[in-house]
């Protein structure tokens, strides 16, 4: 009967559970003759028992995601205009902030353009008033005015083309790369002033020509001269983000504005942050299973975290307060009925219980246990007593014990010790 009931309890228990008291018998197997003899020593049988309380609190089911962290924001530059750069005053490991001046071209070309445009759109403005004080057609006015329209778009084309003369930085951060120097002819590539034209220098109408003249001066009409795209990458400073991937599985238990736990390598304390994104495309992972993206915001700035460096994040999907849990391994059950060893007075009480969730190695006890209560976690029985086969069996509720000398000891799982308790080591009598 004990025997039996040992078999059903040993079944019942969690994987977590099995692995644990696993880990016991082969200890005690391996633990060779010195081992042996402590365990068939005659002595009174000591039953491996543990005691453990219900406790309250919050629990939480989460879903892992890993990945790197990076730079919340990062910016790649380049000069929206043709020119030679003349001056450049800031390089890679500066701090900028938002609209600093990195670099800048020779803008005598722009300039003239938008002197150009300025007469341009005076001479448009001018030929409508003498129109309209003629009383020229309806058609000839509509001409007019598109053509004013037309010159105050060039205008505003050059003034733009000369504010371009100045790369400034679009985002404040770290300049982590910077490939301008003085002397570098940058923007569109040229060899006549008519593909010139057809780059940025276009749009200040008459300027186009000229620049053009400017950036392919140094070669004939009919070659090219090939220009520096001039790039400038600044990644923002303190402000971070995790980009990570989670299992197909797990992916659709995520949404924005979770929270998320982040532990950085290389950094003691945790990181917080919250969901921003959860892709809906999936990607393969490096071992071929399919993976969603996620990105997480970390939670403030922070100057000890590193674009690149490898992260794992636990974001929170569900969470409970004030959850009354005890260790899964204490819970026994007998059809649907479950039960724990409750300590009363100093003795163990077997008693009904209504469980809820399972989170890891607890479980939810929802009726018969308060916060505090103490439950018995019922372990092997060492063999002892005399050889004449006397041994006390397993507890009521726990693992059990080995049957005594001239039974076949039944192992958790259905393995046997034949002549009962242990097997004897190499050597022990």
């Amino acid at each position: 009967m004990v025997r039996k009931r040992l078999t059903e309890r040993w079944r019942r228990l969690g994987r977590t559970a099995r692995i644990l008291l696993a880990a016991g018998v082969a200890a005690v197997l391996v633990g060779g003759g010195a081992g042996a003899w402590a365990l068939t020593r005659e002595e009174t049988a000591q039953a491996q028992a543990m005691q453990v309380q219900a406790t309250s609190g919050t629990v939480k089911e989460t879903v892992s995601a890993s990945g790197t962290v990076e730079a919340a924001e990062t910016a790649d530059l380049s000069f929206e205009v043709s020119g030679t750069v003349t001056k450049i005053y800031a390089a890679e490991g500066d701090t900028v902030k938002k609209g600093d001046a990195l670099a800048r071209v020779d803008d005598t070309t722009l300039v003239a353009g938008r002197t150009a445009a300025k007469s341009a759109l005076t001479a448009a403005q001018e030929q409508l008033d003498t129109d309209e004080s003629a009383g020229a057609s309806d058609v000839q006015i509509a001409s007019d005015e598109a053509a004013v329209a037309a010159a105050e778009a060039d205008l505003d084309s050059a003034r733009q083309a000369v504010d371009d003369a100045v790369l400034r930085a679009t985002i404040g951060g770290t300049i982590t790369g910077f490939d301008i120097a003085v002397g570098d002819v940058v923007g569109s590539s040229s060899g006549s002033s008519g593909s010139s034209s057809g780059g940025s220098g276009g749009d200040s109408g008459g300027s186009g020509s000229s620049m053009g003249g400017s950036s392919g001066g140094t070669s004939s009409d009919s070659s090219s001269t090939s220009t520096s795209t001039g790039t400038v990458s600044i990644v923002s400073a303190g402000d971070h983000v995790v980009e990570a991937t989670v299992s197909a599985d797990d992916a659709a238990s995520l949404k924005k504005g979770l929270q998320a736990t982040v532990t950085v390598n290389g950094v003691d304390e945790e990181v917080f942050g919250t969901v921003a994104t959860v892709g809906k495309v999936a990607e393969t992972s490096s071992s071929g299973a399919a993976v969603f993206p996620v990105s997480i915001t970390v939670t403030g700035e922070r100057d000890d975290l590193y674009p690149g460096t490898s992260a794992t994040a636990e974001i929170t999907v569900k969470q409970r307060e004030d959850v009354l849990t005890v260790t899964s391994a204490a819970i026994t059950t007998d059809g649907d009925q479950a039960y724990v060893q409750k300590v009363v007075e100093g003795k163990t009480v077997k008693t009904a219980v209504t469980i809820g969730e399972v989170y890891g190695t607890t479980t939810e006890i929802t009726d018969g246990l308060a916060e505090g209560d103490t439950v018995e976690i019922e372990g092997f029985t060492r063999p002892g007593g005399s050889r004449s086969g006397s041994q006390e069996g397993g507890q009521e509720g726990g693992f059990g014990g080995f049957g005594g000398e001239g039974e076949t000891g039944q192992m958790p799982g259905g393995g046997q010790f034949p002549g009962g308790g242990m097997p004897q080591m190499g050597g022990g009598q």
